[in-house]
């Protein structure tokens, strides 16, 4: 995950992502911030207006309001009707009474709007003209309605909606009430009360148009903050109410107050012919309707616009990366050894540049590769030419001379043997055509015509074995691998030993690896000489060629090798080598491969005493099991060895 986060196709997309979302978050933010301010001042004009209208509206209502209870007051008949109401003459009395709810009646039948038109006298008198069943309340003296009109001073006196009549028990219908004080023209006493009471729906409507919204609720309010009408819920049931404390706030004096608290819009203002005061209170939901679809709008054309961005920040950032992409895997061909490929983009003339430049750094690396490939197999071939020729006859000699004192004691029979082994040996090593790849298997038939010979001279002091899984018979090597180890093993291993030797010749494989040891139970080495041994077979891959130093090398290491004891006559003829066995197995199969040597010398064993286990010397020879996919890496490839 880290890695991915790294890489140049997924940075430029987050860069070029945020980039763009940042530019989006900045710029909606500045338009929704600049809309929510003029959505808030055009609600604010839109209060502001409906204020006016409403104060206008009820301004008109209660001037007809105010002449309706005028043209009452003022009426010269029932007020000279009223002051003659003590007149004891009880059939002038009814006459009055009847003239005086005549001219009620006639009122009230002026306006569709009136419920009932109730005088009362000081006398006790009542006068009502509405309801054709009228009871009235007898308590109506007690009530608050009665006393606030007879405080007035002639003045409209407004007592709001109600939910029924205050006079009479049975007018259930919601009513408007106001009255006044009546008073004689003439002595400009109080003779009376007057109570009317309205249809509260025009009353209603005004308040309504004071709504602004589907849950907004709108108050009438007395002077002293008592609740006189409402439009849009009961101030029992409202909830907004509730949220500001149980009542509605009492707001100063002021022609038109706009203002937010606790999560409403109060709209507040009072008209000029009465001491009231309109109250609208709005819940912010209803202010942020078009808040809301405005929100919605912009999380819809946000999400398109992340929609487009992400797909273009895929397209820019592709654009950069494939022609990259494709550069790096064919700088890891190149780091294969596949220098055949050639780069094609079109893109950013930065990128084309680069990878023009590659391929002519790849086109040239190709040819100076080739002509170092070719200069280092020449000299390959010439060092392996120059390793192979060292093999010497001082084996024929030795051979020779074995044959001579066996048929000084005529031992004809074992002689036939020796003699045939010899014959394939010297056939076998004389042929040195190509690049002397064999199979294990030749190998292995070579070594037994060796041991044939070596047994026969020993007579008997060496038990062999050779235990190698036919599977792997087929595997090539070089010429003349094993058996320069063996010899070693007998000349400087087993030899000179006074007992019974013994030589095992045995493989183990793992999945890409087949190793081959050469075991002795001879005297060992100490650890200061298998150190130099060991430094002397990795210098002579640093030498680099020349037959001299290579023989030199050879030489010096065999000399190591041989046991302290052994005399200067007794030491044998140079021959191969461990080192050129070790370079020829470098030079075919590469670094990892080749031999190594294991050994362990105990103290008192330097004059062939008795040895313990576990001591011996062991070459370990190691080549691929995939042997063609090695060469194919080298100089080196198949070639069947000369039989």
């Amino acid at each position: 995950m880290r890695r991915g986060l790294h890489s140049i196709h997924n940075r430029l997309f987050f860069l070029f992502l945020i980039c763009m979302l940042s530019l989006l978050l900045v710029v909606s933010g500045l338009y929704y911030k600049r809309w929510t301010d003029q959505f808030h001042q055009k609600f604010s004009d839109i209060a502001q207006k409906n204020v006016y209208q409403t104060v206008e509206l009820f301004d008109l209502l209660l001037q007809g309001y105010n002449s309706l209870a005028k043209s009452i007051a003022g009426n010269l008949d029932m007020q000279r009707l009223m002051a003659d109401e003590n007149n004891k003459d009880s059939a002038l009395k009814a006459i009055n009474e009847r003239t005086i709810v005549n001219i009620l009646g006639s009122i009230f039948y002026s306006r569709e709007d009136l419920i009932g038109i109730h005088v009362i006298s000081n006398g006790g008198a009542l006068y009502s003209y509405g309801s054709m069943m009228s009871v009235i309340d007898p308590k109506y003296a007690e009530s608050s309605w009665y006393r606030a009109a007879e405080r007035s001073t002639g003045e409209l006196v407004w007592f709001g909606v109600h939910e029924h009549s205050l006079i009479d028990q049975k007018e259930t219908q919601p009513v408007f009430s106001f009255g006044r004080r009546l008073y004689d023209f003439h002595t400009h006493q109080p003779i009376g009360v007057l109570l009317i009471e309205m249809n509260p729906k025009p009353v209603v409507s005004a308040l309504s148009n004071l709504s602004l919204g589907a849950h907004s609720e709108v108050y009438m309010l007395s002077k002293v903050g008592e609740v006189m009408g409402s439009a849009g819920s009961s101030p029992g049931d409202s909830k907004l109410l509730k949220q500001l404390g149980g009542r509605p706030p009492l707001m100063q004096e002021h022609e038109v107050v706009v203002r937010e608290t606790a999560g409403l819009l109060v709209v507040a203002s009072r008209p000029a012919l009465a001491d009231w005061q309109f109250v609208s209170l709005t819940p912010s939901q209803d202010m942020n309707v078009e808040m809301d679809q405005m929100k919605h709008y912009l999380l819809l054309v946000g999400s398109i616009l992340v929609a487009v961005s992400t797909v273009m920040a895929t397209l820019v950032s592709k654009s950069f990366a494939a022609p990259l992409k494709r550069l790096i895997h064919q700088m890891k061909q190149v780091e294969r050894g596949n220098f055949h490929g050639v780069v094609s983009v079109n893109s950013y003339e930065e990128i084309n540049i680069l990878v023009a430049s590659f391929n002519q750094m790849v086109a040239r690396m190709e040819e100076l590769i080739g002509r170092i490939r070719a200069v280092s197999e020449s000299e390959k071939n010439a060092q392996l030419l120059a390793l192979q020729s060292q093999v010497n006859p001082h084996f024929l000699y030795n051979t020779l001379d074995m044959i001579y004192w066996m048929l000084d004691e005529q031992e004809n029979d074992r002689l036939g043997r020796v003699v045939l082994s010899l014959s394939h040996m010297f056939r076998y090593s004389s042929h040195w055509e190509g690049d002397s790849v064999v199979s294990l298997g030749e190998e292995l038939e070579q070594i037994r015509h060796y041991l044939t010979i070596i047994e026969t001279r020993l007579e008997g002091r060496l038990r062999t074995e050779i235990a190698v899984d036919e599977r792997w018979l087929a595997m090539r090597l070089p010429k003349m691998t094993l058996q320069p180890l063996i010899e070693n093993a007998v000349k400087h291993g087993l030899e000179p030993m006074h007992e019974a030797g013994r030589l095992r010749v045995y493989g183990e494989a793992d999945d890409a690896m087949l190793r081959l040891f050469v075991e002795d139970n001879g005297p060992g080495m100490d650890e200061p000489t298998l150190r130099r041994l060991k430094r002397t077979l990795s210098d002579s891959l640093a030498q680099g060629g020349g037959e001299r130093a290579l023989e030199e090398s050879a030489a010096a290491a065999e000399d190591r090798a041989a046991p302290a004891h052994a005399s200067a006559a007794a030491k044998p003829r140079r021959g191969i080598g461990l080192q050129n066995v070790h370079r020829r197995l470098v030079l075919m199969f590469g670094e990892p491969y080749g031999l190594d040597i294991r050994s362990r010398r105990s103290a008192g064993r330097a004059h062939g005493e008795s040895r313990g286990q576990g001591q011996g010397t062991t070459v370990v020879v190691t080549i691929p099991l995939n042997v063609r996919q090695e060469q194919e890496r080298g100089p080196l490839h198949e070639h069947p060895g000369g039989g």
